[in-house]
């Protein structure tokens, strides 16, 4: 019976880095995936989605060239093809450096196959048995397929197969108003097609608050995507011509070529025998830790998207950070001091940080608000790309900013000046008297924390 120092099952953006930290450390580690190296961000995720992003952008712009002075003879056209292959190099390629990185490590031993518990301490894969006193689950999430009626009598796409389609669909119905399916549904209304987002609850985006959720829903629908919120009846069924999609609340039903079911992500935790190890999970299956990422058992760790304490590649490359300082390098690291920011990746795109304004409010805090359109970014003017608007919140007694969010041109990157600054703590006035360059996005922060009223 083979056995290792450490076993790491899973090899998103978590386990991968921690198995090379710990075989740098001269520690023999197993690295078990199931199926390909990079997990969801490199396969299925980020790398593939983003680049499908970057493409439907430039086919965006070159239509607008004239806006700009740029004259382009002819329709502008979209090879998918060409488009799926460009998606997939930057997937291989990514993939196949990681194989590599792997090859010609001392220590590390990678296995392809399906792991399961024995116990808290042995896993069987491939029909061998392996033995660690310390084990990592990284195993991911896939997307969630809820019980709608028709469902099952149709084909249907999900963020993962999505990606390989080479042909344009001329028009694919979107089930699910959150991030994913917005991504989705800008991106193939730029490649050409027509495109319908259908969500059951009352607005876009959940998350966030409803000055955001609407306008994302304007973003959209300027580029004539249709939007239909507090669809409570939704359901499917062939037709002559495609997919009969039925939306209720007196909507009428649409006939799409395409359907794309985007309403969550589920941990993929149920096939693994935790409860051979006695490992304890929630409600929803997501695998319980505490705030260093053990498990309920001595000796097992879940990390990334699985533990459902973040489901970004950015917040589970953080719990790699957080596991290698406390095990490795004697520090004390914690889930709770993560502040949590991420983005929404349509064009322009949301970048946010921390609280929103509702869940500020529900601390019962007396709070400061600041908001500022875009059109009063030179960089948004300059670029004719003026949609959308900056929000911060503050405490009004500890002047430390709450949270923030920019919707607008690189509200992904300018975000991160608020971003540092609540991670250093440093009460606002101090961004308020930062000197910026001009002209870009951040410029306006300190703007934006000048204008903070009590409210």
């Amino acid at each position: 019976m083979p056995s290792f120092d450490a076993i790491v099952i899973g090899a998103g953006q978590s386990g991968p880095f921690l198995a090379a930290r710990m075989a740098a450390k001269g520690m023999k580690v197993a690295l078990i995936e199931r199926k390909f190296l990079g997990g969801t961000c490199v396969n299925a995720g980020c790398m593939p989605t983003k680049t499908l992003v970057a493409s439907a952008r430039a086919a965006h712009i070159a239509r607008r060239g004239a806006d700009f002075g740029v004259m382009i003879q002819g329709a502008v056209g979209v090879d998918m093809a060409a488009v799926r292959k460009r998606a997939e190099t930057v997937t291989m390629d990514a993939r196949n450096g990681l194989t590599n990185w792997f090859a010609g490590m001392d220590g590390m031993t990678v296995i392809y196959g399906h792991a399961r518990f024995e116990d808290p301490h042995t896993v069987t894969v491939n029909g061998e048995t392996l033995t660690a006193p310390k084990i990592f689950l990284n195993v991911g999430a896939r997307p969630t397929i809820p019980d709608m009626h028709g469902i099952a009598d149709i084909e249907y796409l999900t963020s993962t197969s999505i990606i390989h389609l080479d042909r344009l669909p001329r028009h694919l119905a979107i089930i699910g108003g959150s991030y994913i399916g917005l991504e989705f549904a800008q991106m193939y209304r730029r490649f050409g097609a027509d495109v319908t987002v259908i969500e059951r609850g009352p607005k876009l985006a959940s998350r966030e608050d409803v000055d955001i959720s609407d306008a994302i829903a304007d973003i959209l629908r300027s580029e004539d995507i249709a939007v239909h919120t507090n669809a409570d009846g939704i359901g499917f069924s062939k037709t002559s011509g495609g997919i009969e999609v039925s939306i209720g609340n007196g909507h009428p039903a649409i006939e799409a070529s395409h359907v794309l079911v985007a309403t969550g992500r589920t941990p993929n935790t149920d096939d693994l025998g935790l409860d051979k190890a006695g490992v304890a999970i929630d409600r929803r299956g997501y695998i319980t830790v505490d705030d260093k990422l053990a498990t309920n058992v001595e000796g097992i760790f879940a990390l990334g998207d699985c533990n459902g304490r973040g489901a970004f590649t950015h917040t589970s490359y953080n719990d790699f950070e957080i596991a290698a300082a406390n095990l490795l390098d004697g520090e004390d690291r914690k889930l709770s001091d993560r502040i949590l920011a991420y983005a929404l990746y349509i064009d322009p795109p949301l970048g946010r940080v921390g609280m929103s304004e509702k869940e500020a409010r529900a601390t019962g805090r007396k709070i400061m608000v600041s908001t500022r359109p875009m059109s009063r970014v030179g960089r948004a003017s300059e670029r004719a790309e003026t949609k959308g608007f900056m929000k911060v919140i503050a405490d009004v007694e500890t002047q430390q900013i709450l949270g923030a969010a920019i919707l607008g041109i690189e509200g992904d990157e300018a975000i991160h000046g608020f971003i540092d600054a609540m991670n250093a703590k440093a009460p606002y006035p101090v961004l308020r008297w930062a000197v910026p360059i001009h002209p870009t996005v951040s410029e306006l922060i300190p703007t934006l924390l000048g204008d903070l009223q009590a409210i």
